[in-house]
């Protein structure tokens, strides 16, 4: 290895699964991705509890590869559900660890990736850090007012994507990220569009359970009176209620799918209406692009007209069918960059290899 090589354990664990690899710098030379059944999972009280099990994990990954822990040079953790923060790598304290815990700010399997990023740090003698946590939020003041002061707009996106995927187009077209205004749509199973200005996210809709076009399976922005009605008039529980938006809402609730390249394939098959709530494919495919694309077209009045380029990434960014169509509606505002998928093991150990060479600075994090 050239001295400046940096070795890189990544984490991330998810709600079935846990991904792991090692980074030489910046190249990935090992990953594995171990997935966990409902049985294992049933096994676990509290997320907590699953700490030593993902561990176990990594541990034997890293005998696999007949790599010693303590030749380690960092270790970064998908950041988890903490207060909002500014964007950027931070190192995983106290502080941050004790709020991932108690799951003070929400509970979510990515919490546990720095309290993992800090076990095997620490018996690695190295640093930890989680970088761009889903908290994210650079919000300017305009986009926080929703309408109602009791009712506050709130950052929740594909953070840590969506800025590594800027940053990459950014160097494509010869320009810093903290100089560059883009428009980003991360489109998967939950839908973020932010507005890049000068290396800040300043809008973005709330991908988690909020506003936004609707997805595979969440049904983003509703009709407000609508939904006032049917809390009241239903008889829905709180919970059915939170499903619908949440999990059986947007594709799958208009087509029995939340697999876009299902819905293509029942475009192109005969059918019918499939029930009360069912709609044509065809126009659920329509509906769901045209709203990505006002959701796209509404930041550029955020930047002022002034977007050096609309980045598409997510998995449904693998669609020729979904990009041609968004081409032809956003295409006029500022060229396509085409990222499919996601980069979020690439992004963590692109944020610890620029604070490890000093090319960015660490952030702390405290309550």
């Amino acid at each position: 290895m050239l001295p400046d090589t940096k070795r890189i354990l990544v984490i991330n664990p998810g709600s079935t699964s846990t991904k792991v690899a090692l980074f030489s710098s910046l190249e990935k030379f090992a990953e594995t991705t171990t997935s966990h059944s409902n049985r294992d999972m049933r096994a676990f009280e509290t997320l907590l509890d699953q700490l030593f099990f993902r561990e176990a994990v990594i541990r034997r990954f890293l005998r696999e590869q007949g790599w010693k822990i303590e030749n380690l040079d960092a270790v970064a953790g998908r950041g988890g559900m903490l207060h909002p923060l500014d964007g950027g790598i931070y190192e995983v304290g106290p502080d941050m660890l004790d709020d991932l815990r108690s799951s003070r700010h929400g509970a979510h399997a990515s919490n546990l990736g720095a309290p993992l990023a800090r076990e095997i740090a620490d018996r690695a003698d190295c640093p930890a850090y989680i970088v761009d946590p889903v908290a994210v939020d650079e919000l300017d003041e305009p986009a926080r007012l929703s309408g109602h002061p009791e009712l506050p707009r709130i950052s929740v996106f594909h953070a840590l994507n969506q800025r590594s995927v800027a940053r990459m187009v950014a160097d494509r077209i010869g320009k810093s990220y903290d100089d560059s205004r883009f428009i980003v749509a991360h489109m998967g199973g939950g839908i973020s569009i932010g507005a890049h200005k000068n290396g800040r996210v300043v809008d973005v809709n709330n991908a988690l359970d909020g506003d936004g076009p609707f997805t595979p399976e969440r049904a983003g922005t509703l009709p407000t009176g609508q939904v006032v009605s049917l809390c009241f008039k239903s008889g829905k529980s709180e919970a059915e209620i939170r499903k619908m938006i949440k999990g059986s809402g947007g594709v799958v609730a208009y087509s029995g799918t939340n697999d876009i390249r299902e819905l293509v394939n029942q475009m192109d098959a005969p059918h019918g209406t499939g029930g009360a709530f069912r709609a044509q494919p065809s126009v659920v495919f329509e509906a769901l692009c045209r709203q990505i694309a006002q959701g796209i077209c509404a930041h550029g009045a955020t930047l002022e007209g002034k977007v050096d380029a609309v980045i598409l990434t997510g998995g449904m960014a693998y669609s020729e069918l979904v990009v041609d169509r968004l081409k032809t509606m956003c295409g006029w505002m500022a060229p396509i960059e085409i990222v499919p998928g996601e980069r979020e093991m690439e992004a963590l150990a692109e944020g610890a290899y620029r604070v490890l060479r000093g090319e960015e600075p660490l952030k702390k994090y405290s309550k």
